[in-house]
């Protein structure tokens, strides 16, 4: 049942990503990329280094990697996106490895460090990714990894889980009308957080309601579509990191909603 889950959810981010293409304005900028990991990782930190992004997709993260210094990004997308990927970062491609191969196949070592953004928290059984990420790091390397958290969501997801059960199996056509059909009390309760402060009120006004309208319906479909989404707590973050042999993991409570974490592979003694 695990490897067809994950078959299912590697298909789902397919359908997904060459249906939403674009990643534009503060969607794909360093700003954001700087939202979810400067709290822990001062950009200055990054020039230079020669890193993997495991679950790339369109290429978002990839483009705000080199947009803040790194030198050359192992970009790791297992879907049927592949070619989306590669699209989104043919102006760049002396400095992209693109492959199509899953998080747990990393072919490289020595990284200087690892992100992953999004993506683990898709993944059923996500030890053999962090595993993969720890040998392919240098001693004194780097994981960063950003996931759904379950602090602070109580209310959503007492709303969104049993709506999941329906949206995780409804054709993309009839999931995208009900993302437009749901957008209104989107925007109403943006609107209503400026006024009032309601549950999730620093995301809705930092993030969302950045976003252009697209993006937004892209916010809602990211929700509603995957096969498998997991709600990390704190302790679920730290021990998923220190179990694959990671130290000195910092966390950071992005929004009071996710958790953005990094780790680092202990030099030899």
């Amino acid at each position: 049942m695990t490897d067809l889950l994950k078959k299912k959810t590697i298909s789902d981010f397919g359908d997904q990503w060459n249906n939403f293409q674009k990643n534009e304005g503060y969607y794909g900028s360093s700003e954001l990329f700087q939202d979810l990991f400067s709290s822990l990782i001062p950009p200055s930190e990054l020039k230079d280094l020669r890193v993997a992004d495991i679950g790339s997709g369109t290429g978002r993260i990839v483009n705000m990697l080199l947009d803040v210094g790194c030198r050359h990004v192992v970009a790791i997308e297992p879907s049927n996106a592949f070619n989306v990927l590669k699209k989104n970062v043919a102006n760049r491609q002396d400095r992209v490895t693109c492959l199509n191969v899953t998080g747990e196949n990393i072919p490289f070592e020595d990284l200087d460090f690892i992100f992953s953004a999004g993506v683990l928290h898709h993944i059923p059984e996500p030890r053999p990714v962090v595993d993969a990420a720890f040998q392919a790091l240098r001693p004194g390397g780097k994981i960063a990894v950003w996931l759904y958290g379950k602090e602070g969501n109580r209310l959503y997801l007492a709303v969104f889980q049993p709506l999941r059960m329906l949206t995780t199996k409804l054709p993309h056509y009839f999931l995208v009308a009900l993302c437009w059909i749901m957008y209104p009390i989107l925007f109403a309760y943006i609107s209503a957080c400026k006024i009032i402060p309601l549950p999730m009120k620093n995301y809705m006004l930092s993030h969302l309601d950045r976003l252009s309208v697209s993006n937004q319906i892209l916010t809602i479909y990211d929700q509603l579509n995957p096969a498998y989404a997991k709600y990390y707590s704190r302790q679920e973050v730290v021990a998923l990191l220190e179990e694959s042999g990671f130290a000195d993991i910092k966390l950071y409570h992005r929004h009071g909603y996710s958790w953005s974490a990094t780790g680092i592979k202990p030099k030899q003694p």
